[in-house]
């Protein structure tokens, strides 16, 4: 168990909102939590680009070209709110993670947020890293137990999910809230970890999923091979949900993929990420580009007792979203049949 309680070192950005806070601690009530102020990310006020797209294979090959683009390191002031504590703002460039073995340098999960504020201080927080859950648990925030989260991205909403707190990539603009929860959740929740390991030990160590479903299509025991689509964002080697479909289409499973490179989308303005637009099995049904005509493509992952909103259906991008060794995939065409 390690028992993150150091302080940490002072600079620059850190002192101005020190002072922040003591301005605004000076004139909050007695017993009112500090609320920083969090100023919005800033428009450029330059006209968007159009978004790049990718039809794969491209020359034989299902790899993205060299000058693809790349996802920004998050910058902007964001906070957390924790249960019983209030809100507090951190700066993500003074954020580490936890997790080298699966985000590149400058990228972090929503737990290494927690992380690194109970690292300066501001609440007391313990935690280890279980192998059996392949994730980090959090012992005590505050002298209390049992802490899960939600979070969103700006210009989404705050869902129920059931997808590690260390896994989950934080970008600008995004939305955090702990809360504690039951025994009987947190165990149903540990459980569903820990089957994951036990599928991927029983399969050697490589990730086979049981059922990946793509429209009325089924493939059974899919084995999945990391494909370093991401290596601005994740760290190569690294298994994702796109690495499914890149996996079908080395089994020949698939004869076309469209992605689609989305850096803003509407309210949201640090997206960074390729939205799949045609998944083309040749089957003759929802092969079709995704267009706001015909529809498009959504998925989910994870443990089936957690299908649908009661976890699995998270809305991280494909492309960013680890995948241990989960009990399903579906892909959902919504939209008029092609």
């Amino acid at each position: 168990m390690r028992n993150h309680m150091r302080a940490g070192r002072s600079t620059a950005i850190a002192a101005a909102m020190m002072l922040a806070l003591l301005a605004l601690a000076a004139c909050a009530p007695d017993g009112s939590p500090l609320v920083p102020l969090l100023p919005s990310l800033p428009a450029t006020g330059e006209p968007q680009a159009p978004s790049p797209s990718y039809y794969l294979p491209q020359r034989g090959t299902w790899d993205l070209p060299a000058n693809a683009p790349t996802g920004r390191i998050p910058s902007a002031l964001g906070t957390v709110t924790i249960e019983g504590l209030g809100i507090f703002t951190f700066n993500p460039l003074e954020v580490e993670t936890t997790r080298p073995d699966i985000f590149a340098i400058g990228h972090l999960s929503v737990f290494d947020v927690v992380a690194h504020l109970g690292s300066q201080d501001w609440f007391p927080v313990s935690y280890h890293y279980d192998s059996a859950l392949d994730t980090h648990v959090i012992d005590a925030l505050d002298g209390r137990a049992n802490w899960w989260y939600r979070a969103r991205y700006a210009g989404g909403w705050s869902e129920i999910n059931t997808f590690r707190m260390d896994m989950y990539p934080y970008q600008d603009g995004m939305t955090i809230q702990l809360n504690t929860q039951s025994d009987e959740y947190m165990g149903r929740l540990h459980d569903s970890f820990a089957q994951e390991l036990l599928r991927k030990s029983v399969n050697r160590g490589r990730v086979v999923i049981p059922e990946v479903r793509i429209g009325t299509v089924v493939h059974t025991n899919v084995p999945v091979s990391a494909h370093d689509m991401r290596t601005d964002v994740i760290a190569p080697g690294t298994v994702t949900a796109l690495d499914v479909l890149l996996s079908l289409a080395d089994q020949k499973k698939l004869q076309r993929l469209k992605l689609t490179w989305y850096s803003t989308v509407d309210d949201a303005r640090s997206v960074d990420s390729y939205r799949v637009e045609q998944i083309d099995d040749g089957d003759g049904i929802y092969d079709r580009e995704s267009s706001a005509d015909t529809g498009e493509w959504v998925y989910e992952t994870g443990s089936l007792e957690f299908s649908g909103f009661k976890g699995s259906h998270v809305h991280i991008p494909a492309d960013v979203r680890v995948i241990v060794s989960p009990e399903y995939m579906t892909w959902y065409w919504l939209g008029s049949e092609a």
